[in-house]
């Protein structure tokens, strides 16, 4: 088996012709599904079905198995009993398909039964050249080519196309368990793992170091599979990447749970903090940050600095904010006097860091028809990196329309990250203003220490590749 060969994975996300092996009766789970969300997500490429019980699946005519399809067959998913799998991973090999994708369950993660059909698994893999991801895995996911074969029901099936490759050793990021429709940016890859008995992360990680679509990796790892490997290809990565990773098993109870989940063993915590610092990785503290946090680097440009500013409509939630930026070693910015009697001409007391347009609000009639003068000349300050805003979302809609002007007006004109957090009496009004200003490409943020600790993240990176 060649090199090369071992390192393309454009099987997995790019197939011209897929088979699919296991039960094809209508529910939640399993073929029918599958093939439900490839014709969704709009998937071009051919699809076999394959199933000696059945004659037709959603209109598509089903082979009795893989040897009688016609064509040649890149791409195979399997959702058949653990015992039966390896039989059937010679037959696809024979076939020439390349990539197989294992869904069962009941390997390594169940028993010592399971691990002994695993590694059957893997020893029929190396030997015929062919790459598996799983077993134990919800799959994969390609929006550039619509190639979403989730075999969970979704409810949804096309995912909006964007910048951020997100990989888990879990299905919890795939399609069925994450809202990816509201996410408010788009994705370019997904990837569960499942058992690792092949695929790894550093497969996936050099397959996306070399993806045009995706700019911004995320990771939730609870194992690793070669350190030194994961270190050597991490250095590669960082400099062009942001690369983000959220890692379980910090403890020795933990490190139990993971074993038995993917029947992975986990890396010591110190150690792994070790590679991070090393190897430029962001480090994320929680499962939720793994779809958070890729916000802050997929539409923004990088700040040039760690100043950050921060507008508000509450003293208190920038006292907060001033706490919080200290802990990710962010500095309060300070106007300059052109910027702060700019300002000051505006309003009395404008004109100081934090902004607080509270009092002004209350005492002018038209105070928000200055809201996107003002955006303008704070973005505008050179001693500005980022910024933080507080909007609130105000019964009234025309003040809402203020803001979209407002961000309109500076969109494309600094090259600076805005992070926002919205507040107000009715959630529906969040939600649409949200929407509105993360379609511009400002990510909005659900707490305002979130806010502040994505722009510490994009402040880290920027060093990061500075120093690369």
């Amino acid at each position: 088996m060649s090199h090369h060969h071992k390192k393309d994975l454009s099987c997995f996300f790019e197939p011209q012709a897929i088979a699919i092996i296991g039960s094809f009766r209508e529910g939640f789970f399993g073929g029918h599904v599958i093939i439900k969300s490839l014709m969704g997500a709009g998937y071009k490429g051919r699809i076999y079905p394959v199933n000696p019980a059945y004659r037709k699946a959603r209109g598509l005519k089903v082979y009795a198995s893989i040897k009688d399809v016609p064509e040649h067959v890149d791409f195979a998913m399997i959702l058949i009993n653990a015992r039966s799998v390896a039989k059937v991973v010679e037959e696809c090999a024979e076939k020439g398909v390349r990539a197989i994708v294992v869904v069962s369950d009941g390997f390594a993660e169940r028993d010592r039964e399971g691990a002994r059909l695993q590694d059957e698994l893997v020893k029929i893999a190396r030997a015929r050249g062919v790459r598996i991801i799983g077993p134990n895995t919800a799959g994969v996911v390609n929006t550039s080519n619509g190639f979403n074969p989730c075999p969970y029901e979704a409810g949804y099936y096309k995912l909006r196309e964007g910048p951020v490759a997100i990989c888990a050793q879990t299905g919890m990021i795939n399609p069925q368990a994450f809202p990816y429709p509201v996410l408010g940016f788009g994705v370019s890859k997904i990837c569960d793992f499942g058992n690792k008995c092949d695929l790894n992360e550093c497969d996936m990680l050099e397959y996306l170091e070399n993806d045009p679509h995706t700019h911004v990796i995320s990771m939730y790892l609870e194992s690793i599979h070669d350190g030194q490997s994961f270190l050597k290809i991490s250095k590669r990565v960082t400099p062009q990447k942001p690369f983000l990773v959220v890692k379980s098993g910090a403890t020795k109870e933990g490190a139990m749970a993971t074993f038995s989940h993917t029947g992975a063993m986990a890396i010591d915590d110190k150690v792994f903090q070790a590679v991070c610092n090393q190897a430029g990785i962001l480090r994320l503290d929680n499962f939720e940050e793994l779809f958070k946090m890729p916000k802050i680097f997929a539409s923004q440009s990088l700040p040039s600095g760690n100043q950050v500013g921060i507008m508000s409509f509450t003293g208190g939630i920038a006292a907060l904010a001033i706490d919080e930026a200290a802990r990710h070693r962010l500095r309060l910015a300070e106007f300059t006097l052109e910027t702060a009697g700019m300002l000051e001409d505006i309003f009395p007391g404008l004109g100081r860091m934090p902004v607080d347009m509270g009092p002004m609000m209350a005492a002018l009639k038209d105070a928000f028809d200055q809201y996107p003068r003002i955006l303008e000349i704070v973005l505008g300050d050179p001693n500005i990196h980022a910024l933080f805003s507080v909007l609130w979302a105000s019964p009234k809609r025309e003040i809402l329309g203020r803001y979209i002007e407002a961000y309109e007006l500076v969109k494309e004109r600094f090259d600076k990250p805005v992070a926002t957090w919205i507040y107000g009496p009715d959630p529906q009004l969040i939600a649409e203003l949200r929407s509105q200003i993360e379609e511009m490409g400002f990510p909005v943020f659900e707490e305002p220490e979130t806010c502040i600790k994505a722009i510490g993240l994009a402040v880290k990176y920027a060093r990061i590749r500075e120093k690369r």
